[in-house]
């Protein structure tokens, strides 16, 4: 957890700022961080972090062209210090991965009190600003992390939790994880697609303007949502039926449907506990994957497998990304297997 301090820091950066720009991983954790700064901020330019794993020089051109006065970095797992060196603006990185070290920049991650403090950025986010309980609600529980606001927010939205407890049951069988998923879609998608959704989440009042359509703007989100769903419904179909008796389920698809790793892998954890979920989208040759486990450590097995290999990756103990040749995928998959014994 950070310090007190810490969060009053943050709030400092941000009020003494006139043009921030953000960036931000491109799942619900890191979307919603940023809604949770940029709300409470009102100005600024927000950027998902999509095409790389890492933020480095190629994307400092986008704090030229805003000319931003501060740069805020969140959820975004690796910073490269020659972004931060050729940023003329200040930079805030708030994250829970690593942690790395990096010179010239302020870096905000709980991890570096306590090595095991896996704490999504948006709870860090909400710990600065103090509002919009419901989007902090969907950013923690999207990452499968209980807050302690948790009784609150059930007081305040008692139909978004029902009598849902455990973390799975919120995600996968409530409303709440209903506004998971339509977050995540709203990342989905051609980057004009994705910008105008997220400029309209920045201007949705209530849960409810959402899910029940009460606005042009909340429509016009559920409906894409809508629209979606229905692609990740039938791939979610298919990689049910890829499930057998064996430790490891793998299922793969083809580019030309968006991705969905991470949605997919996190929902086939909840139906298949006891197995660690292996979901790879083929593209451009490659095999990019989202990997899950409930009790196995991720990252050991994960640099055992790729050893030699053509790919990379990481992440945290229990969930991790990775990228590799299509034609290593067969290796990699037989090896992670092996390393499970």
């Amino acid at each position: 957890m950070l310090t007190q301090k810490q969060f009053q820091q943050i709030k400092d950066e941000l009020n003494n700022c006139q043009n921030p720009i953000f960036f931000f991983d491109d799942d619900p954790d890191g979307l919603c961080a940023f809604l949770l700064l940029y709300r409470y901020k009102k100005e600024g330019h927000g950027f998902v972090v999509k095409t790389h794993p890492k933020l480095d020089v190629r994307s400092v051109a986008k704090i030229e062209q805003y000319d931003a006065d501060k740069v805020f970095v969140l959820d975004v797992a690796k910073l490269e210090q020659d972004f931060i060196d050729a940023s003329k603006a200040p930079v805030i990185w708030i994250d829970h991965h690593g942690p790395y070290e990096r010179n010239n920049v302020k870096y905000f991650n709980p991890r570096l009190i306590k090595k095991d403090a896996n704490i999504p950025t948006t709870y860090l986010c909400y710990g600065v600003v103090k509002q919009d309980l419901w989007i902090a609600m969907v950013g923690c529980i999207a990452d499968y992390y209980m807050p302690d606001f948790f009784d609150e927010f059930k007081k305040k939205y008692p139909d978004l939790t029902k009598d849902k407890k455990s973390i799975g049951d919120l995600y996968f069988k409530s409303k709440i994880g209903i506004l998971i998923k339509i977050f995540s879609f709203c990342l989905k998608g051609k980057t004009s697609e994705v910008m105008k959704s997220i400029k309209v989440l920045t201007r949705i009042g209530s849960p409810y303007e959402i899910l029940n359509q009460e606005t042009p703007k909340g429509k016009f989100i559920f409906q894409r949502y809508e629209k979606i769903n229905k692609l990740y419904d039938s791939l979610l179909d298919s990689a049910v039926k890829r499930a057998t008796n064996e430790k490891l389920l793998v299922f793969t698809y083809s580019s030309d449907k968006m991705s969905f790793t991470g949605d997919l892998a996190n929902e086939l954890l909840y139906r298949f506990q006891d197995k660690i979920i292996l979901v790879g989208r083929k593209k451009n040759e490659d095999v990019r994957m989202s990997l899950r486990s409930r009790n196995t450590l991720l990252p050991p097995i994960l640099e055992k497998s790729l050893s030699g290999l053509e790919g990379y990756g990481g992440g945290h103990e229990y969930a991790c990304g990775a990228n590799l040749k299509e034609r290593d995928f067969k290796e990699f998959v037989e090896r992670i297997k092996s390393n499970l014994v």
